[in-house]
């Protein structure tokens, strides 16, 4: 069973999830319902006795283990590379013990706190608060990139209105989100799609509202992110 809510970290979500009974090996149903799918984010992950970064996906990632428990800090696309201290390409579509990016002993005091407390998500929350609040400040520039796109527009015109260069546009996206901004747009036209579709809009209907050339469009860019149909996704738990 899957879980969130809103984080006290500004633009952020907690999750957690807990295993439900496994669809058949291999069969399609487990690959749609497990697959954690592009969304422009990276997470902070705990599992008892470990803590993982989930870098940001251009593909679907169905889990290696999906039994026992698992707690999630779902950063806001831009942020996560700043609080972590990694450029986000270098975790592009991986999962990483954060022990290979901060130092082992205080990884292991973090796991033990968090495997010990009532609600690990609580715990696991108070660890991304923590990091923020040593970190630098996300660029305020990367936000702008990412409410621009996400609003639709389009790549040439965002880098236009914020004063950037194309190149130095495609630079800084990759160390904050892990590719360029083309992909990003891609990934957070495909989630619109998917909220609206999945609120009810009729998927003609999804296709122009989401910013789609059409229904085949959408369709194409669907599968191509995400593996899956999109009436797949839709069904999905």
């Amino acid at each position: 069973m899957y879980a969130e809510r809103a984080s006290r970290l500004p633009g952020a979500v907690l999750w957690s999830r807990t295993a439900t009974a496994p669809a058949p090996a291999g069969s399609a149903g487990e690959s749609v319902r497990d697959a954690e799918l592009p969304d422009g984010c990276m997470d902070l992950l705990w599992t008892e006795g470990r803590l993982l970064v989930a870098g940001p996906d251009t593909r679907p990632h169905v889990p290696d283990e999906v039994h026992g428990g698992w707690a999630g800090v779902r950063f806001h696309p831009g942020t996560a590379s700043v609080r972590l201290g990694v450029p986000a390409y270098e975790l592009r579509d991986r999962r990483v013990e954060l022990t290979d990016l901060w130092p082992a002993a205080e990884v292991r005091r973090l796991t033990a706190r968090i495997d010990a407390a009532d609600d690990p998500v609580d715990a696991l929350e108070e660890v991304a608060l923590r990091t923020a609040a040593e970190a630098p400040p996300p660029d305020p520039l990367l936000l702008d990139v990412v409410a621009a796109l996400d609003a639709g527009r389009p790549v040439a015109e965002t880098a236009d209105r914020l004063g950037l260069g194309a190149r130095q546009l495609h630079r800084r996206s990759l160390a904050a989100f892990g590719y360029g901004p083309k992909t990003l747009a891609r990934i957070l036209r495909l989630q619109r799609a998917l909220a609206l579709a999945r609120s009810g809009v009729p998927f003609a209907e999804t296709a122009l509202r989401a910013g789609f050339a059409d229904q085949a469009h959408l369709a194409r860019d669907v599968r191509e992110l995400t593996g899956a149909t999109l009436g797949e996704l839709v069904g999905r738990r």
